[in-house]
Order: structure tokens, then C-alpha cells, then sequence
């Protein structure tokens, strides 16, 4: 398989508003700096997935995003366990195990 990368990083301070673009973030363990809290503390998706409120977007589609359910990823400095969002959305959402940047073109590494 080809590295999967981080193709967008957005946060969304205000519930209605539209999202902030970064090309870098510090993650920490309830989620991106400058995000509002929600259900999880990150969430991903891939670059097919229609307007989303999803902090990560990576250069796959969704329904590759969404095979790597239950694994811990290696996304930057930070490490994530991701899981299904349990609800309609695409993607999935994330726990972090490790606080650290995340940038624009930064591998996602499957632990």
C-alpha cells in the first residue's frame, strides 16, 4: 500500500461556523489546539468525503480511512487510536495516546 498522508487539517472553534485551515496543529489529548470540544477528540476522513467537519482529511478515500478501525496510528508526533464514529458520518474518530504536532504531507503509519 502507498503512504498515506495528511491532505488538510481544519478545526472548527464555533458550532455552526466554518472551519479554520492549519497546516499545522498541536494535538493534545482532547483534541486540536483551538477546536471546540466534541465527541471525540480527533476525527478523520478521507479526500472523497463531501463537506465534513473533520479535522484530518488523508489523501484516500474514506472507505480506506475507515478499514484501519481499531488500529493505533502514528500521524505526525502524535499517536491515535482510531474507532468507528458510531453515527452516520464517515471517517472515524480518534483517542491520543501522544500529544505533538501534525502537519500538512505527514505519513499515517499504522502501529
Amino acid at each position: 500500500m502507498d503512504v498515506i498522508r495528511v491532505r488538510a487539517i481544519r478545526t472548527f472553534p464555533e458550532a455552526g461556523e466554518p472551519g479554520v485551515a492549519h497546516e499545522a496543529v498541536r494535538v493534545g489529548v482532547d483534541g486540536l489546539e483551538g477546536d471546540r470540544r466534541k465527541k471525540a477528540a480527533v476525527s478523520l476522513v478521507g479526500d472523497d468525503a463531501p463537506a465534513t467537519r473533520a479535522n484530518l482529511v488523508l489523501d484516500v478515500p474514506t472507505g480506506v480511512v475507515e478499514a484501519l478501525e481499531g488500529s493505533v496510528l502514528r500521524v505526525g508526533d502524535v499517536l491515535l487510536a482510531v474507532e468507528a464514529t458510531g453515527t452516520s458520518c464517515p471517517g472515524l474518530y480518534a483517542a491520543v495516546g501522544e500529544s505533538g504536532w501534525v502537519r500538512v504531507g505527514d505519513a499515517v503509519e499504522p502501529r
